[in-house]
């Protein structure tokens, strides 16, 4: 696995290497030595699945406090626009944002520290969207930021009928909570 930094610190584009021919392709999505040998020293214990329509937009959120979350997310059918927000006040990077294109095609997976919203935009008729995470669900724990927070400026890809859910579209902005944030 190559595994890539961002300016963003704790980030990480993991690309897997992949084995294929006539039959299909074989490739390993984690394994937990090379991840530490590579400074991701996490446990993983839930996986989820997502599955969103072209325009759908997910986002963004995070858990907080004792139930902060690390997430390796990837793409098993379909494309989306994945997205990191900086929560961490004491980073230097706080309130800045990282996107990457995951793609079935490209089998690219992102880790995302504890500290940082998350969200993803479904670029694909038909997005297949997997990721697992460090901590449990709970709904009590859970927060987000308004997606087009001006504040943040996330270059998100335009695209036409955009679907976002009633809950995210009341989701505060980063100026709302940036001062309560506790990691």
């Amino acid at each position: 696995m190559e595994f890539t930094r961002f300016e963003i610190n704790g980030l990480v584009l993991v690309t897997p290497r992949v084995f294929g021919d006539e039959r299909g392709f074989f490739m390993e999505t984690y394994n937990k030595k090379e991840f530490a040998q590579n400074g991701i020293r996490v446990s993983f214990v839930q996986s989820n699945h997502s599955r969103s329509s072209r325009g759908v937009l997910r986002g963004l959120h995070f858990q907080k406090g004792r139930f902060a979350q690390d997430k390796l997310v990837r793409v098993v059918r379909g494309r989306v626009f994945d997205v990191a927000v900086d929560l961490r006040p004491d980073s230097v990077t706080f309130g800045q944002w990282q996107g990457v294109e995951l793609s079935e095609k490209n089998k690219q997976l992102f880790f995302i520290p504890k500290g940082f919203a998350h969200g993803f935009l479904a670029l694909s008729d038909l997005a297949d969207f997997e990721y697992q995470v460090s901590n449990f669900y709970q709904p009590d724990h859970e927060g987000g930021i308004i997606w087009n927070d001006s504040d943040i400026n996330i270059a998100w890809p335009k695209i036409n009928n955009l679907i976002v859910s009633e809950k995210d579209q009341k989701l505060p902005s980063f100026i709302k909570i940036k001062n309560k944030l506790v990691w």
